[in-house]
């Protein structure tokens, strides 16, 4: 007996940010959160979820209500495999890009709500089920608009809660003002706390090597996205010159950008983000495709949803630490001895508060 899916809807919800974000090319506005639910005949509703960081959401949100969610009434929703091939195959002429990633996650991470629920399964158990807890960094302190000492505040106090990273945004004019910034953050919280840094893909391959040489004295866990994502042969070279591990894949929108950028050693630090891949389906490809290349996982944003997925795979590292829920869900991220703890409940874990969610729905 299937269990069709008998009704299928999307909307938008804005959420303001829960603080000043700004990095080298770009703020942080909002976040536009579009909304999938998709309900079968047994009785069972799965929610899902994808976002953009201000623009772009009423695209993604057309693109669902016009030509994907018609496709699922009447489809069996334990067929995840084959729901999404087909959702992808019939946007071909948009994949791959990001607004067909953006849609097909949202669908995509309702599908696999209504797998948890139907299995009585929590997430990170039915993705792979490796352990409950992962390490946590902290982003919120390291915007790149804060002063040398609120770094430095920000990173003690993530140090005192027990959290074993920081990452700092980098990319000021001058390299010696990065520099200054990195050295007192280091100083202030020794040798054993990892620092990472962040460059939104604001450099030339000419301007992160020197960066990255300078960055070496500072001892950093990575360097993130130094160049544009799609200059894989920048990062491979990159990766070659310097001992910093270099981190991509927020900006990556498909299993195979990923494959190319592994393959050809342009990756020391695998960044898959679940709403830019397309969904839990393909992220976890990339994840296991980086376990067979000896990479590990920490996945871009998304706190409340890749706790878990970081928590199925053997191979993933951390969370980041970017809280942005809060004002529609009802619980919070569990953090226990500097570990974000997955949610043990059956389906993605994530406690919507659904009236907050109404009161900011859009249009």
């Amino acid at each position: 007996m299937g269990t069709p899916i008998v009704r299928a809807e999307a909307w938008l919800v804005d959420l303001e940010v829960e603080t000043v974000r700004t990095d080298a090319v770009q703020a942080f506005l909002k976040q536009e959160t579009i909304f999938v639910e998709l309900a079968t005949a047994d009785g069972l509703t799965g929610v899902g979820y994808s976002y953009t960081i201000g623009t772009g959401g009423t695209s993604v949100l057309a693109l669902l209500r016009d030509h994907l969610l018609p496709r699922l009434v009447g489809t069996d929703a334990r067929n995840v495999e084959a729901l999404w091939s087909d959702l992808f195959w019939s946007t071909h002429a948009t994949t791959v890009g990001a607004i067909t990633s953006l849609a097909l996650a949202a669908v995509d991470t309702a599908l696999w709500d209504l797998r948890c629920l139907r299995a009585d399964e929590p997430l990170w158990r039915l993705a792979g089920g490796y352990r409950q807890q992962v390490p946590l960094y902290d982003t919120e302190g390291g915007w790149l608009q804060l002063a040398t000492d609120e770094l430095v505040a920000g990173a003690l106090a993530s140090q005192r809660a027990g959290w074993s990273g920081v990452k700092l945004k980098v990319g000021k004019p001058h390299v010696h003002e990065d520099l200054e910034r990195l050295r007192a953050v280091r100083d202030a919280v020794g040798p054993a706390m990892d620092i990472m840094v962040d460059a939104n893909q604001s450099m030339t391959y000419a301007e992160a090597r020197r960066r990255a040489a300078a960055y070496e004295t500072v001892d950093l866990t990575w360097f993130e996205e130094p160049l544009p994502a799609d200059d894989v042969t920048g990062h491979v070279r990159l990766s070659e010159s310097t001992s910093i591990p270099i981190a991509v894949g927020e900006s990556l929108y498909s299993v195979s950008q990923f494959r190319e950028y592994v393959a050809a050693g342009g990756a020391g630090i695998v960044q898959v983000d679940v709403a830019r891949i397309g969904g839990i389906t393909p992220w976890l490809k990339v994840a296991h495709l980086a376990e067979a290349f000896n990479l590990e996982v920490c996945p871009h944003f998304l706190m409340e949803l890749h706790v878990s997925l970081t928590a199925a795979v053997p191979n993933g590292r951390y969370v980041e630490h970017i809280p942005q829920l809060r004002a529609i869900t009802s619980t919070e991220l569990a953090i226990v001895d500097g570990h974000a703890v997955a949610p043990d409940v059956p389906g993605l874990g994530i406690d919507w508060n659904r009236d907050a969610i109404d009161d900011r729905r859009v249009g």
